[in-house]
């Protein structure tokens, strides 16, 4: 391949480069970045006419020369006839066969191991860096060098009690990943007998469920009945930060979803909102209806949408601050409560003052059914039924009576 198709990309460009989209950097390799604002490698090659697109890793863990150096190495294995999706898979067999072959191997030498054979499986790469952090903060300095199987109960005690009361949720994870690795060197055959990390029956003989670790924390919410006059108070407010919660209220929507929310997205004629599925929770994509309100922040926000983002921020290329809207709460005098808790205002108003079924509300907030039968059955995602909910629901928020007065049992 001659030089001057290769190298394309010059480093300046990378690091500004905001637009959803594919760019070549020649020889395969291209930078692509997702609706979300991901950014990342890939390697797009032909082989036995197939064309194929293999992922290198995201740009904030291999800078250009790496990703140069991995492309190239992709080349020649497809000159020599060889997929290099199938050559890396194999690789990583290998890796994962040559430490479960090991009888000695170390606690860190398993859940490397275990992280990595996982990894495929975990649709966000946060949870990659969670297990790592977590293992290596608390288990590591305790057993990381230990064989699999020499760990004890002892041991597990000693990396839980410090933290079991203090942190609890950060506790119950670590505990939670030590018996997963564990479970997985008793399959392989490094170590037999029970688990050290289970709970029932054996650690909560030694470290007891308190009343502050059974208690749940929500996100603190407003009530229902004092979202009018909150909504009253927001619209007061020019700035960005009050416009995108705003919309993010009559939505019913999550932060990053509105957040990251990009103008193609929105189609105001019929009204509706298509977050991909990238974006959501569920990992499905979501059609949100927009109320009359919505709709107004959506086209008053386009002429000022910039880097490809609806409500673009002050860093170049990035959207508005994940922090923008909390900054805003605790300037107003609304203290104690969290972005995320407007979702819990809407489902409490819609069970307390409406007759409007609970499948719809939790459609509207995207909820995953957890019942495999009710989501057989649900295949229509009821956009219809959950705009005449959504307009209600704005007028609400804006003072008004509803559009549908029959349909609720009060008005606060």
């Amino acid at each position: 391949m001659a030089g001057r198709q290769l190298h394309r990309l010059s480093a300046l460009r990378v690091a500004k480069e905001v637009a959803p989209g594919h760019y070549a950097d020649g020889g395969g390799l291209y930078m692509q970045i997702a609706d979300s604002g991901a950014r990342s490698w890939v390697f797009r090659f032909k082989f036995n006419g197939r064309l194929r697109e293999m992922g290198l890793g995201p740009l904030s863990r291999v800078p250009l020369g790496e990703a140069r150096k991995l492309a190239t190495r992709c080349r020649e294995l497809v000159k020599d006839r060889t997929d290099p999706i199938l050559a890396r898979r194999e690789q990583q067999r290998r890796q994962f066969l040559d430490i479960s072959a090991d009888a000695n191997v170390t606690f860190r030498e398993a859940a490397e191991a275990f992280i990595l054979a996982r990894e495929p499986e975990w649709r966000n790469r946060k949870h990659v860096q969670q297990w790592g952090n977590t293992l290596r903060r608390y288990a590591y300095p305790v057993i990381g060098e230990v064989r699999v199987r020499d760990i004890d109960t002892a041991m597990i005690v000693r990396i839980l009690q410090p933290i079991w009361t203090k942190k609890a949720e950060t506790a119950r994870r670590v505990r939670g990943r030590i018996k997963a690795i564990l479970d997985s060197e008793t399959v392989l055959g490094h170590r037999t007998g029970s688990n050290p990390a289970r709970y029932v029956d054996h650690l909560q003989l030694v470290l007891p469920r308190s009343k502050k670790r059974a208690q749940i924390k929500h996100h603190a919410a407003l009530s229902w009945e004092e979202l009018p006059a909150f909504v009253h108070e927001l619209e007061q407010r020019p700035r960005r930060a009050a416009r995108i919660l705003h919309l993010l209220i009559l939505t019913a929507t999550r932060t990053n979803e509105v957040r990251f929310a990009r103008p193609e997205e929105f189609d105001l004629d019929h009204r509706i909102w298509s977050i991909p599925g990238d974006r959501t929770k569920s990992g499905r994509p979501l059609r949100v209806p927009l109320c009359e309100r919505a709709v107004e922040i959506v086209r008053n926000a386009l002429p000022k949408a910039k880097y490809g983002y609806l409500f673009p921020g002050c860093k170049e290329g990035r959207p508005l601050s994940n922090m923008a809207m909390l900054t805003l709460l605790k300037r107003m005098s609304w203290p104690g409560i969290t972005v995320h808790g407007f979702r819990s205002s809407f489902r409490d108003w819609v069970a307390e003052c409406t007759e409007y079924p609970d499948s719809l509300a939790e459609e509207a907030l995207a909820h995953v059914i957890t019942s495999q039968t009710v989501a057989a059955y649900r295949r229509r995602d009821q956009l219809e039924r959950r705009r005449l909910m959504m307009e209600e629901w704005g007028s609400y928020c804006a003072g008004r009576q509803p559009l549908a007065a029959s349909t609720r049992l009060a008005v606060p």
